[in-house]
């Protein structure tokens, strides 16, 4: 299971508790911690994050909001259940946006926002070289690889293709750490994966770049579609 961590806020953060709340739910629904379909008790998750009871309905009904949290009338909360059709569906859409996204940046393309890719990049290149199992298990990992993905659209100029972009990257997120309980991913070279797509896109390849961003998500989702339809959480 990737081992996602919650980092606690630094002194004199702004944010509200049931803020707070939400990115600590959303992370333990993304890692698995919190179980597709589980009964979300108010009463046991106050205990569990040492919180109250409204500010955690208020993080619930927010979560509601993006499907990672189900919210039934007399029913109360519970986590959201996922599919086969639902991952399909969101590589899909995530698709249609980063690479309109992915050509925006392209185009607007300047010398910082290269030097973010190539940063970023290095970063998580050199976290590439673990084993395929520890990288997925790993926190800095999936950190660096949240950075350098947001790297390459964070030219676009449109705030809300990252922000929707920004949702789907949480969802697929989730899928691939339920997968990781059943398989690894050793005779997938991921390295390569990412360095090619930087490559095209400090070439300024549109075409190319769509093209190779298109066939890494979409081996990511035949790998999860493979494997964690084998298990307990895919419906």
């Amino acid at each position: 299971m990737t081992q996602y961590q919650y980092l606690p806020e630094p002194a004199g953060d702004k944010r509200t508790m049931a803020s707070q709340l939400e990115a600590r739910v959303r992370l333990d629904i993304i890692s698995g911690k919190l179980v597709p379909g589980s009964k979300l008790r108010l009463k046991d998750l106050a205990e569990s994050y040492d919180a109250g009871v409204i500010p955690l309905r208020e993080a619930l009904s927010r979560l509601s909001t993006t499907g990672f949290v189900t919210s039934t009338d007399q029913k109360g909360f519970s986590v959201g259940l996922i599919s086969a059709k639902e991952i399909s569906d969101i590589t899909n859409t995530r698709l249609h946006l980063e690479c309109k996204a992915l050509e925006l940046s392209i185009q607007r393309g300047d010398l910082d926002w290269e030097s973010k890719i190539i940063a970023a990049h290095h970063c998580l290149d050199r976290l590439q070289m673990m084993d395929a199992k520890d990288r997925l298990l790993s926190t800095d990992w999936e950190n660096a690889h949240e950075v350098f993905h947001s790297a390459l659209l964070s030219n676009c100029g449109s705030p809300w293709l990252l922000r929707f972009a920004d949702l789907l990257r949480d969802q697929t997120a989730r899928y691939r750490a339920l997968s990781t309980q059943y398989t690894d991913s050793s005779g997938r070279n991921v390295p390569s994966e990412h360095r090619e797509l930087m490559d095209a896109v400090l070439a300024r390849d549109v075409e190319t770049a769509c093209a190779v961003l298109t066939r890494h998500y979409q081996t990511t989702t035949q790998h999860v579609m493979n494997h964690a339809l084998g298990g307990q959480h895919l419906v």
